[in-house]
């Protein structure tokens, strides 16, 4: 497949670039300014207290209220640094030109993560609820272009917030997918609804790890153990600081007796999955096989999401050299995605479904306006929830 499709921001493009400095987007991708980088990090099951104490550390670094105090202390050198990581991830709404230009004449397919994206992150996974806007937003984008939220939620619980049957569904960081019932305007592969899970075989231990993590933390303040069907999500948002160190202890001793899972982090998460070579990025790649475009060289995929999961949807993207990743992040962090976008606020009901009108002017952030074998009304759709994206 020629590779002509990946979308990267170039330095003419960007703000503030000096006259002499280097490509914004070498192979492999620049990591963050030192001191800001926030690394995927496994717990290994065999690990002492040392390691333990060094994840905690990776814990205590994605903490908001750790994130404020640290601006608090050095507001300048903050601001410097996260100038300079917006010089290699721009907005995606102010390269809107770069991303006009690589869309013609190619099928546009979007990918969107749930929490922290499409609805705010809350100390209550439960109450994460999408509001009516973001919802319009996506429902008028799913009509033009194939649409999927890709989730390390259960499916059915993405699909009871986002409420949208047009829509393809990833869940359980993508080792449970299904489609539309009726199959897409949108799909070149014959057939009817996708339906995926790699995992299956897994389910009863994930059930078995689940009850045990519920009773083993339930003496810690704060602590959620969430089943997610295909992975268990333990959250410590709501947990006092003091107790991370304990309370990674206790799952850790949980998965001593269970091999075949393992343990990551997310945004103050953690993430018990089967060992099996399957997340976010392989989700990405069957989806685009499923719709006809595995290896097609008219088509640019985009991703958006705020995770580090999504960083192996990134990943992917950037190995086929084709499509867009945009992380949705206010603070520097080292990613794969070419673009950023702020941090999802609630979105507004009131602004009108005609906002999105091509050539009008949106009362906010710069419209972007995204071309390819569409009509005016498609571009709109997208171009809606870009700038819902950025509220």
């Amino acid at each position: 497949m020629t590779k002509q499709g990946m979308v990267v921001p170039v330095p003419e493009a960007a703000v503030a670039v000096p006259p002499n400095s280097a490509p914004l987007f070498q192979y492999p991708p620049p990591r963050a300014a030192p001191g800001v980088a926030v690394r995927k990090k496994c717990l290994q099951m065999g690990a002492g207290a040392g390691r333990i104490g060094g994840w905690v550390e990776s814990m205590r670094a994605s903490s908001p209220t750790h994130a404020k105090a640290a601006a608090a202390l050095a507001a300048g050198v903050e601001e410097e640094r996260y100038a300079a990581w917006m010089v290699k991830h721009p907005s995606a709404l102010a390269m809107f030109d770069q991303l006009v230009a690589a869309s013609k004449g190619k099928q546009i397919v979007v990918f969107l993560d749930y929490d922290g994206t499409l609805s705010p992150i809350v100390d209550d996974p439960d109450a994460a609820y999408m509001s009516d806007t973001m919802r319009r937003a996506v429902r008028s984008v799913a009509k033009h272009f194939p649409t999927a939220i890709v989730s390390g939620r259960c499916r059915d619980k993405v699909f009871e917030f986002v409420k949208l049957a047009e829509l393809y569904y990833a869940g359980s960081h993508g080792m449970d997918i299904k489609g539309p019932a009726k199959g897409s305007r949108h799909t070149k592969a014959k057939g009817g609804g996708v339906l995926f899970q790699p995992a299956s075989q897994f389910l009863p231990m994930i059930e078995q790890v689940h009850d045990s993590l519920v009773e083993k933390t339930k003496c810690i303040p704060g602590a959620k153990v969430e089943n997610n069907k295909f992975c268990v999500s333990v959250h410590f948002r709501c947990v006092d600081e003091k107790s991370w160190i304990t309370l990674a202890d206790m799952v850790k001793s949980v998965l001593k007796d269970y091999p075949k899972l393992k343990l990551t982090q997310g945004r103050m998460v953690f993430e018990v999955r089967p060992t099996i070579k399957w997340d976010k990025g392989k989700a990405l790649e069957f989806l685009l096989e499923s719709l006809g475009y595995a290896d097609c060289t008219d088509v640019l995929p985009v991703y958006i999401g705020d995770d580090r999961t999504d960083e192996d949807a990134f990943k992917v993207l950037r190995k086929r050299g084709q499509g867009v990743g945009i992380l949705v992040s206010k603070h520097p962090k080292d990613t794969c995605a070419s673009y950023s976008l702020q941090e999802p606020a609630e979105a507004s009901d009131g602004v009108p479904a005609a906002a999105c009108r091509v050539g009008a002017p949106l009362q906010g952030p710069p419209q972007v306006v995204i071309q390819s074998t569409t009509t005016d009304d498609d571009r709109a759709g997208i171009n809606y929830t870009l700038y819902m994206l950025n509220i």
